[in-house]
């Protein structure tokens, strides 16, 4: 069915995320467009029923292009060429969002997790016909909704790749397929590539070089995998929506490449199909489980696509990498003994490429420290730090330095996004 839609164009405020986000909890949907959008863009859009413009950071050099301005749809601008802002009090700001959406716009609540999985069906259909799917399969949330859906829509046409790159968790790899090939059934090709990833990136210690080699090399060998078979045109990935903001758009400058946004080459040889990108996190696991996704699946560690390749900070060499590997391993199984799976929303390791100096076996001892972080998050948009009791931190890191060549340190990240971001690289 159509859904009505809300646009919000982005002149300048770093809340569209926010804003985009309370519209949707209303039970309406959201999009975000840069303040340069052309006519030609506005006309494949449907179900508008208002636009708002806004503003907020710096309205220098931001001018909302003629083809917002003579849409023709009802537009109101927040925070934009002296415009007044959305209240910030959360009573107040729900009340006037509702008042703009519902009583003058009169919109309807009809963006839910159902009524996504009907359009993104009918939509998939519509895009790939008769043809076949390569799915970039990681075994995360995002790829897994992905396969549900092309499942749904696409059946045997789909076919499922699980790279191992190098960079996945302690025995990752082997649960993704007992999962999803013994488990759901899935049409999946494995593929050790770890050696050819890690030749690629070695003395590589830029993070962004870092994201764009690793999401060009997928590419790469989902080409090869996609020659051995017959009639693949596509590529399916789980792009969500933090990844397109993330990536820079309008006036919001990028934080980060993301290896599926940033990192694609520019001679691809399949079309994208990309069913979640305009979805938040939260927004992804709604749709897993009304799409019958387990429970555990569906909640499963966020994972960036680059993996560790992004946790061991700067070049990545092969002792450090398992030395990382070993200590992440070591902190999630103490977070599942001591049930804080379900209530912090990310937690891992990073190692950074930096030596000091300890004492083991009463001899001076050079290694690397292991830095833990565990955030919360609804939309991975903002994070705050997760308090971990003290006692268990002592357990975490008398484990770590005593378990794991080439640790000798154990540091808490206590920064929150912003100013940090999730990820340290």
């Amino acid at each position: 069915m159509q859904q009505d839609m809300i646009l919000i164009i982005d002149a300048g405020s770093d809340k569209n995320a926010r804003l985009a986000r309370e519209i949707r909890a209303l039970g309406v949907y959201t999009e975000i467009y840069p303040y340069s959008i052309e006519k030609a863009e506005l006309d494949k859009l449907v179900g508008v029923k208002g636009v708002i413009i806004n503003g907020g950071v710096n309205g220098e050099g931001v001018k909302v292009s003629d083809a917002v301005l003579n849409c023709g749809y009802p537009t109101v601008a927040y925070d934009y060429e002296g415009s007044p802002a959305l209240p910030e009090d959360d009573g107040e700001r729900e009340a006037a969002i509702k008042e703009l959406i519902f009583d003058k716009w009169n919109a309807e609540r009809n963006w839910n997790a159902e009524n996504f999985i009907a359009d993104q069906i009918e939509l998939i259909r519509q895009q790939v016909g008769d043809r076949k799917v390569l799915l970039a399969l990681s075994g995360g949330v995002d790829s897994s909704v992905v396969a549900a859906l092309l499942i749904k829509a696409i059946g045997d046409k789909l076919t499922c790749v699980h790279v191992n790159h190098g960079l996945l968790r302690k025995g990752e790899p082997e649960e993704v397929v007992r999962v999803f090939r013994d488990e759901l059934g899935a049409n999946l090709v494995y593929v050790d590539a770890a050696d050819r990833f890690l030749d690629k990136l070695a003395g590589v210690d830029a993070p962004e070089q870092k994201r764009k080699i690793i999401g060009a090399e997928f590419i790469r060998v989902f080409e090869e995998e996609a020659r051995k078979l017959e009639g693949i045109e596509f590529l399916a990935q789980g792009t969500i929506y933090p990844d397109i903001i993330e990536s820079g758009s309008g006036t919001h400058k990028a934080v980060k490449a993301h290896h599926n946004v940033g990192g694609l080459p520019e001679d691809l040889k399949f079309e994208l199909v990309e069913p979640i990108k305009m979805l938040f996190k939260d927004e992804v696991r709604a749709v897993g489980l009304a799409l019958g996704l387990p429970e555990g699946m569906v909640f499963r560690q966020p994972f960036p696509g680059p993996g560790l390749g992004v946790r061991c900070l700067g070049a990545i060499t092969r002792d450090r990498l398992e030395a990382l590997r070993e200590a992440d391993a070591i902190l999630r199984e103490e977070f599942q003994k001591n049930g804080l799976v379900g209530k912090v929303w990310q937690y891992f390791v990073a190692v950074p490429d930096v030596k000091s100096v300890g004492v083991r076996d009463n001899q001076r001892y050079e290694g690397w420290p292991a830095i833990i972080r565990a955030v919360n998050t609804v939309d991975a948009m903002t994070a705050s730090i997760e308090e971990i009791p003290y006692s268990l931190l002592h357990h975490i890191t008398d484990r770590i330095t005593h378990e794991v060549e080439g640790i000798n340190r154990v540091l808490y990240d206590l920064t929150p996004k912003p100013i940090g971001t999730i990820e340290w690289e």
